[in-house]
């Protein structure tokens, strides 16, 4: 898949577009673009970074990180990618001046859009307006409870499960491991601490089983109550794992919540509770019906 940062860096051709911000790429983004897909021509992705809601100074909590969208779009199979800069500039742009210094530019013939997506200044431009200047135009509907929206509200709760169904696949974290409190290989459970970006969304508190770098992971989420701890710590401990993540990007996969944190009344107690952690990582299905090998793919 190529990726294009801007309009010159894709050939002019009669192409067939998906558009839309993607955060996530979940089910209801994935049949956008297969409807894109199904008309045969070179299909383009047409999605914005960073988020317009962050750009027109709304708060949101994104499903991935642009690097993670770009790995999933391009598991869809489409040939480029364009990311638009959203900046004030592009914000500012009517729906007909960003129709036709983006879409024509690169020779759209056929716009593929969700039925609710909006664009241009004051949200203004629609799948009817885009008809009006000329696209062929696929006005997808929403598959039912599937959006963005639901699946923050869903891992929020920490409901992971719930989460993947509408995803199609597991939901993740992502970060980079640096260094912690090294607790827990005096435990006998060493962690990674992950430094999350910070608009990013965190599930909710508590112990999750999940994968990562083809292993199954117990990942704890919170502020470790245990040792009085006040600051959000995110540890995935891989099991059977041998190596240095120190610097390393980490992608982590969350199959199942098991229960929330807590304090003990010993380190014992504590370490006893790990352990029934692990075993019940050991167990956990991955969620969608997919492989559950532990290999995080």
């Amino acid at each position: 898949m190529i990726v294009a940062r801007t309009v010159d860096q894709l050939a002019v051709r009669e192409r067939s577009v998906a558009m839309g911000s993607f955060d996530g790429v979940h089910r209801g983004h994935r049949h956008v673009i297969e409807v894109a897909q199904s008309h045969g021509k070179p299909t383009t992705v047409v999605t914005f970074w960073p988020h317009p809601r962050l750009v027109l100074g709304n708060h949101v909590e994104l499903l991935s990180t642009l690097e993670r969208r770009l790995e999933l779009l391009e598991t869809t199979g489409v040939d480029e990618t364009l990311v638009v800069e959203f900046t004030p500039d592009v914000a500012a742009l009517t729906p007909s001046e960003f129709a036709e210094q983006v879409l024509s530019r690169i020779g759209a013939t056929t716009v593929a859009v969700g039925e609710n997506f909006r664009f241009g200044r004051g949200a203004k431009g629609d799948g009817a307006l885009l008809r009006e200047l000329g696209f062929d135009v696929e006005l997808v509907p929403l598959l039912e409870g599937v959006s963005s929206t639901q699946i923050r509200t869903l891992l929020r709760d920490g409901d992971v499960v719930g989460a993947a169904a509408l995803l199609g696949r597991p939901a993740e974290i992502e970060g980079t491991v640096v260094l912690g409190d090294q607790r827990g290989g005096t435990l006998g459970y060493p962690t990674a601490n992950l430094a999350m970006p910070p608009d990013l969304l965190v599930p909710a508190y508590g112990i999750y089983a999940g994968a990562a770098l083809g292993h199954r992971a117990a990942i704890s989420i919170g502020v470790n109550p245990h040792y009085g701890g006040a600051e959000r710590r995110i540890e995935p401990y891989l099991l059977d794992f041998e190596g240095d993540l120190y610097g390393r990007r980490l992608l982590v996969e969350l199959w199942r919540r098991l229960r929330d944190e807590r304090a003990f009344g010993s380190e014992a107690e504590l370490v006893a509770q790990i352990a029934r952690d692990v075993e019940e990582t050991r167990a956990a299905p991955r969620p969608g019906g997919q492989s559950d090998s532990g290999d995080g793919s």
